[in-house]
């Protein structure tokens, strides 16, 4: 055998060696999630119930986040209000009136001292909450401007998602993300892979990464620390995303939900698809993804003003939360579990538990 006959040899061994590990570590992946999942003996969340109704919007809502109190949440409307809630009480503890009512989106600092909110107007707008000192009219009202006006988007703002006070991620129609430094209000970075509308990011600070969906129908991991590069793009959808949620316990996976009625899981451990949320019956699209704090359960919300809470083990529908009278726009769990808010273009925010 000559030389390079033996070369082309031992390069193709190594070729079907690299194989054979790639599909080795992505089974091992997928089996040991799903078997994580199905060893905890502890019951899917399910039967949830209503427990409060938060009324005080005048228009389509479009968005809402917890604080990581758990107590406290922010909403957006078409009405031009950013309103804090306490989720307890139902009462409106601020209402912030912005200067433009097209927003689409609004996010609350990890420290529960700023909120964000942004939409066609192209900006991120962040604000500083009351103290305790600062101005308040009698009606709740905040007075003053805002904190940071974050402007280099060329397109409408999608999503925001604080990583600390002193940072933030937002995510655009000009199909970008950009990583921005609050106090100084210039971005610090910019993620410029996708090739459609991104409109949704979902953080998991402790690994350094943020994931992002969009309208070129991929989601994608993005290390928002160190390389500030893309390192993972994921298909399986045939049709927008329009939100995307980490696992709060497990950081190596994250759910999708589009407009082609599904929502996928994947892992970033085995690179790919290892889950799918769908029903026959189901065929509307999917506005927005939460996991519960353990991960068991799934929930998503949809066109048919419904949200579904899905075993995300066995893929099988568990929940069906029905009382809205318009479109479930936006959801979420709170930090501590117990809760779950759903928003909607009825004008309520729903909280169950």
């Amino acid at each position: 055998m000559s030389q390079e006959d033996e070369i082309k040899e031992l390069t193709q061994k190594i070729e079907d060696l690299k194989t054979h590990i790639h599909d080795i570590t992505t089974q091992n992946s997928d089996q040991q999630y799903l078997t994580n999942q199905s060893d905890q003996n502890t019951k899917v969340v399910i039967g949830l119930k209503q427990r409060r109704i938060l009324k005080g919007h005048f228009g389509k809502i479009y968005a809402c986040h917890w604080a990581q109190d758990s107590r406290h949440l922010v909403s957006a409307s078409q009405d031009g209000k950013l309103i804090i809630w306490n989720g307890f009480t139902t009462n409106k503890v601020h209402a912030i009136p912005l200067r433009s009512s097209w927003v689409m989106t609004c996010a609350y600092s990890p420290s529960g001292g700023m909120v964000a909110c942004g939409g066609l107007d192209n900006l991120c707008s962040v604000y500083k909450l009351p103290n305790g000192k600062d101005p308040v009219t009698s009606s709740g009202h905040m007075q003053g401007k805002t904190y940071a006006e974050l402007a280099q988007h060329e397109g409408y703002l999608s999503c925001c998602r604080f990583i600390g006070d002193g940072e933030i991620i937002t995510s655009s129609g000009d199909s970008t993300c950009i990583l921005w430094d609050v106090e100084l209000k210039t971005p610090k970075a910019i993620f410029n892979d996708h090739n459609g509308d991104v409109m949704s990011v979902s953080i998991f600070d402790r690994s350094g990464q943020f994931v992002s969906g969009s309208c070129d129908a991929t989601a994608k991991i993005w290390d928002h620390r160190k390389n500030k590069q893309c390192v993972g793009t994921y298909h399986g959808h045939e049709s927008d995303i329009n939100s995307v949620s980490y696992c709060p316990e497990y950081g190596d996976v994250f759910a999708t939900g589009s407009d082609d009625s599904s929502c996928l899981l994947f892992s970033t451990k085995a690179k790919r698809q290892i889950n799918k949320y769908c029903d026959v019956k189901i065929l509307c699209g999917i506005t927005s993804v939460a996991f519960t704090k353990s991960g068991k359960a799934l929930f998503a919300g949809y066109d048919d003003y419904n949200c579904y809470g899905w075993d995300t083990c066995k893929a099988t529908l568990v929940d069906q939360l029905m009382g809205h009278e318009n479109r479930v726009s936006s959801l979420g769990v709170s930090p501590d579990g117990k809760a779950l808010c759903t928003g909607s273009w009825d004008t309520l925010l729903k909280i169950w538990a």
